[in-house]
This record gives structure tokens, C-alpha cells and sequence, in this order.
């Protein structure tokens, strides 16, 4: 069981970090993404 659970693990981490490099074009824009996503959370805890 913990075999499979830590494969469906792997396959959705994969399926994130391509969506995330795939979404922004460049390391830049990556950094961009990051940067508003610590704003949000920023945001989110005031």
C-alpha cells in the first residue's frame, strides 16, 4: 500500500512541476509566479 500511495505521490509531483515549468515561459516569469504567490499568502495571514 505504501508502495503505491508513494507512486501516486511521485506521478503528482511530476504532473505539478511540469505544469508549473510549462505555465511560465521563463525562469523569470517563475519568479514572477513565486513572488506573487508569497504576496497572496502574505495577504491571505494579516
Amino acid at each position: 500500500m505504501k508502495k503505491i500511495l508513494s507512486m501516486w505521490f511521485g506521478l503528482f509531483l511530476s504532473i505539478g512541476v511540469l505544469a508549473f515549468l510549462t505555465g511560465c515561459e521563463t525562469m523569470q516569469g517563475a519568479g514572477r509566479d513565486v513572488q506573487s504567490a508569497g504576496e497572496a499568502i502574505e495577504e491571505a495571514a494579516r
